[in-house]
């Protein structure tokens, strides 16, 4: 119950925010890559930051390098918020922190050909979290089905993290949520927002691969994945630049093509993931059966984008004919 005492300090703290932000300018203006029509506050997901920093301080610092890591990937997300960075700068941030977040994790203890492949795929889910950051509610209530997962598994099945940071950072969540999962948004996570996440359960979900031994836990993030993964397919395929900002996501189609409801959309993704989540608990799942299981996922997934969107659109014109 202690805990609750969270969500009015960090109510507190993003109001604060909100004031300095339209004071500062910090406001995400519409633009043809946008998925929204009116302005609105950015960064909204500095609470995520804020509420493990204030963790950390009342803990005294249980996860020193993770917390470390984190302000720093933070920092600089915020500032991108503000005024365009170079992208070399950000790069060069998280080839920074990820090492910390490693550190705290007890991965440098490995081999480096197991160091080099999670470091390139966390570098990687980084980026492709913040580029899922597109609609109103996806980022907060996704990642918010995902930490209660680990809080789950940590309480019941087993235990690889202390409990009460995956209770602060869902706090947190719900602080967001309350505030960007309208159908008119008071704000947006911003980098701030879906960076710090990413490198918040990037975290504990290594702590819980790393304890268990178990990489089916990586499906926590599967739908996310196919996303991502599919899209940047797709977009080789039409030899486009996958660096640049763009609207070629599945969920960005049905949101903006299709008309979709952002927060429907969001829920869409939050049920499928919730449902695979239980479907990863409730199987003892061999090594070859959950391959098995996310490469016919992938099809499935892929099927499903050429049956709504159509092969003219996802392999371009050239291709199609």
């Amino acid at each position: 119950m202690l805990y609750l005492l969270y969500l009015p300090v960090l109510t507190f703290l993003l109001l604060i925010y909100f004031k300095l932000s339209v004071q500062f300018k910090i406001i995400d203006k519409p633009n043809h890559r946008s998925s929204h029509s009116r302005i609105t506050i950015r960064g909204g997901g500095i609470i995520f930051p804020i509420a493990i920093l204030l963790q950390a301080l009342f803990s005294g610092f249980q996860y020193p390098l993770f917390t470390s890591g984190l302000l720093l990937i933070g920092i600089v997300s915020f500032y991108d918020d503000m005024r365009p960075l170079s992208n070399k700068i950000r790069l060069l941030v998280h080839l920074i922190a990820v090492p910390l977040l490693f550190m705290q994790a007890d991965l440098m203890s490995h081999s480096v050909w197991i160091i080099i492949p999670v470091y390139i795929l966390v570098i990687g889910t980084i980026n492709a979290y913040n580029f899922m950051d597109g609609i109103n509610g996806i980022t907060g209530a996704y990642s918010l089905i995902t930490v209660l997962s680990l809080f789950f598994i940590n309480e019941f099945h087993i235990s690889f993290a202390l409990s009460e940071w995956l209770i602060v950072a869902a706090l947190s969540l719900l602080v967001f949520i309350f505030f960007n999962f309208r159908r008119k948004a008071k704000c947006f996570a911003g980098d701030v927002g879906s960076v710090s996440m990413a490198f918040i359960i990037i975290f504990f979900l290594l702590l819980l691969i790393i304890k268990s031994g178990d990489l089916k836990y990586i499906g926590l993030l599967l739908f996310y994945g196919l996303d991502a993964v599919s899209t940047i397919v797709f977009r080789l395929i039409r030899k486009e630049n996958i660096f640049e900002a763009h609207r070629s996501h599945f969920y960005q189609y049905l949101a903006n093509v299709k008309g979709w409801p952002h927060l429907g959309v969001s829920a869409m993704f939050v049920l499928v993931q919730l449902m695979v989540n239980v479907l990863i608990l409730s199987f003892n799942w061999s090594s070859a059966s959950f391959l098995i299981f996310i490469v016919v996922s992938g099809i499935i997934f892929v099927g499903l984008r050429f049956a709504v969107e159509g092969r003219e659109h996802l392999m371009g014109r050239r291709l199609a004919n």
